[in-house]
């Protein structure tokens, strides 16, 4: 015996028909959406500039992460000594340091 398995997308923010469905990612979650054309030209304009502005993952699957560009701790370090901070010869550094070193600079 045959059998015949029909699957219908409905379109997840209008209802009725789906014409595909749509993956994307943000903040490090993947979402999937299904979409009638309309719908999914839409997402795809409202979202070109961003993609357009900016970069591809990591083949290995990593994300990029956010980083800050802070001085370096041996000039910290140095700068602190100088100035009176206690600070220790190894480790980090305690954030009221880094804020005291930038504010004089």
């Amino acid at each position: 015996m045959a059998q015949r398995v029909v699957v219908t997308l409905s379109d997840d923010l209008e209802g009725g028909d789906a014409s595909e469905t749509v993956a994307f990612a943000l903040d490090g979650k993947s979402y999937e959406i299904d979409l009638n054309a309309d719908n999914a030209k839409k997402l795809r304009e409202e979202l070109a500039p961003f993609v357009e502005a900016g970069r591809k993952r990591a083949k290995s699957g990593k994300a990029y992460h956010r980083t800050s560009v802070e001085p370096d701790a041996r000039a910290v370090r140095a700068w602190a000594e100088s100035n009176g901070y206690e600070v220790p010869a190894r480790g980090r550094i305690p954030k009221r340091i880094y804020e005291a070193f930038q504010a004089a600079h």
